[in-house]
């Protein structure tokens, strides 16, 4: 591991919250495509197998953030454990109702209640930030989690798909399951690290109302459904062009290799450290998704998809990684991490919309056509940060953000 990296670790308690991290959000990539696998195994029911997918991404993109604000006023410990519980005794129930072939109604009710679970992510991030804001630290820290995040994706899908195909079909949901268990747990018995909440009584107006009301973090959300779009239509379109190919399995592994694009430049992303706005960096990060879109629409074979997506990947990470310094600056203190949950709510919300337009698409057109619904999804992302972009240059005061980036912006004012 580089040293900048080592050196994030050197702070008594990061080793632990970020292990539990790892296993707290690997249901992140796993619960999805489990529940799919193990429904349509149970059932031959692709159709009924994707609703209660897109259900639990639904149910999550609009209960996290809630969980999340609660989790700043009140703190993690005291929300994320309830909160998880009630995730938890969802999944089991849709195990059972699976399992046992209970009413299609049931399945459902369990799905939207599996949404409660909480983001992990959002929680370590507000860890890092605890323990190292205004310093270059941060940013490092924000790049390993992205990291993360990527060898969950990377992984998270195989394990899943394995076990409930080589297993039984309730494996890789079940597996699911016990990480979030395992990591929730784990996590909030680390009390010393635990960022300190912020009621709504002590702050006055701070801490009332939604993050959401910050016109810099509406940009962020908005631009960030668009680009859930691409990651939602890209992951359908390209297991229906591998089928087309005769090579269905290969699509794991042509995804697989999109999140390491993404894995490698973050890595190295978080070993530079840049002087400026992070707006700028986070504009052109927009536009090299939104452009990187382009080449898979002239796609004619396997390898030469892998290798698109490998360079479409490179882009995801830092723009994510500056996305979160965004927030820092954008989003009072004491709503740090329901500002960020926000964040993943509006992917969560574009990734549902964008695989559904492309089943679509594809059902109609076929599969290569579908790739343009993740370059119309880009297009639309470029348009959204150039016209939000003013908003982003001028952070709310009393926000986030270095001392460096607060100085470089008094001399641009100034100037």
């Amino acid at each position: 591991m580089p040293s900048p990296y080592r050196a994030l670790f050197t702070a008594p308690g990061s080793k632990a919250f970020s292990a539990a991290g790892l296993l707290g959000r690997m249901p992140l990539s796993m619960m999805g495509i489990g529940v799919v696998t193990m429904v349509s195994q149970l059932t031959g029911q692709y159709g009924l197998a994707g609703a209660l997918s897109a259900t639990i991404a639904l149910s999550a993109a609009v209960a996290g953030p809630q969980v999340s604000r609660l989790v700043d006023q009140y703190g993690q410990r005291r929300v994320l454990r309830p909160a998880t519980l009630v995730s938890l005794a969802a999944a089991a129930l849709l195990l059972f109702a699976a399992h046992y072939g209970w009413p299609e109604w049931v399945l459902f009710v369990a799905c939207v209640g599996i949404g409660c679970v909480p983001s992990v992510g959002a929680m370590i991030r507000a860890r890092w930030a605890a323990l190292y804001r205004g310093t270059p630290q941060l940013h490092t820290a924000y790049s390993f989690e992205s990291v993360i995040d990527e060898v969950c994706f990377i992984f998270g899908p195989i394990i899943s798909i394995g076990l409930s195909t080589a297993w039984f079909p309730e494996a890789g949901p079940l597996l699911a399951a016990c990480f979030l268990a395992t990591g929730v747990f784990w996590l909030t018995a680390q009390r010393a690290t635990e960022p300190e909440p912020h009621p709504r009584e002590r702050h006055g107006g701070a801490g009332g109302g939604s993050a959401l009301r910050s016109r810099g973090l509406q940009v962020l959300v908005t631009t960030f459904v668009a680009t859930g779009a691409i990651f939602g239509a890209v992951d359908v379109v390209t297991v229906a062009f591998a089928e087309e190919q005769g090579h269905k399995g290969a699509a794991s592994v042509v995804l697989a290799v999109y999140a390491a694009g993404s894995c490698v430049a973050g890595a190295v992303f978080g070993l530079l450290h840049f002087k400026g706005a992070p707006e700028r960096r986070w504009l052109l990060g927009v536009c090299a998704m939104g452009v990187s879109m382009i080449p898979l629409l002239l796609v004619g074979n396997l390898p030469f998809l892998a290798v698109a997506l490998f360079l479409a990947g490179l882009a995801i990470a830092p723009t994510m990684i500056t996305t979160m310094s965004l927030i820092e600056e954008h989003v009072p203190r004491a709503q740090l991490t329901e500002g960020m949950t926000w964040v993943s709510t509006g992917l969560a919300v574009g990734v549902a919309v964008g695989s559904s337009v492309a089943g679509w698409v594809i059902d109609a057109a076929g599969a290569r056509a579908g790739y343009g619904v993740p370059a119309v999804s880009g297009a639309v992302a470029v348009a959204v940060g150039f016209l939000g972009y003013r908003r982003l240059r001028r952070p709310a005061p009393g926000r986030g953000g270095t001392v460096e980036q607060h100085s470089e912006r008094e001399e641009r004012h100034v100037a």
